[in-house]
């Protein structure tokens, strides 16, 4: 598969990569765990059929040591016996919050569980990273860009 349009030729796409990859940043000083956060941006990675963010994350997640299995397993969660009841609450509010277009919202049950596990500051870091992991997936779907090329720490 050859991407619509090369967006790492792109003075505007750099622009805006840069921009989003520094709001991802700045979402690590709030204590939300790494492992938390790659397994966010997998999931709603799945969701969105970006497979060049899937390609990226799950590569990245391995590279800081998440197992296997675990990666193997966060399209079926819900069944999966690997996840901390806190991982759960943040994977049940990344697919509430990617499928808005559902017209569900984020139910009060789901965001109550979430917040069980995780303080304000935790809670907002999850919001960002959704919106910020569903942009990018928008963007490389919508462009057609392929995974499975990415090298880990491509873009540090």
């Amino acid at each position: 598969m050859e991407p619509r349009l090369n967006p790492f030729a792109s003075a505007v796409t750099t622009k805006l990569v840069k921009h989003l990859a520094a709001a991802g940043k700045a979402l690590n000083d709030t204590g939300l765990p790494m492992s938390t956060q790659e397994l966010v941006k997998i999931r709603a990675s799945q969701i969105n059929g970006c497979a060049f963010c899937l390609d990226m994350h799950t590569k990245e997640a391995e590279a800081a040591g998440e197992t296997t299995q675990r990666l193997l397993m966060v399209g079926a969660w819900r069944e999966a016996n690997v996840f901390t009841e806190a991982e759960r609450a943040a994977l049940e509010l990344t697919e509430a919050g990617t499928r808005l277009a559902d017209g569900t919202g984020i139910p009060d049950d789901v965001w109550q569980n979430a917040a069980k596990y995780y303080d304000e500051d935790q809670l907002l870091a999850l919001v960002g990273l959704v919106a910020i992991i569903n942009a990018f997936n928008r963007m490389n779907v919508m462009l057609q860009m392929p995974g499975g090329d990415y090298k880990v720490g491509q873009f540090a």
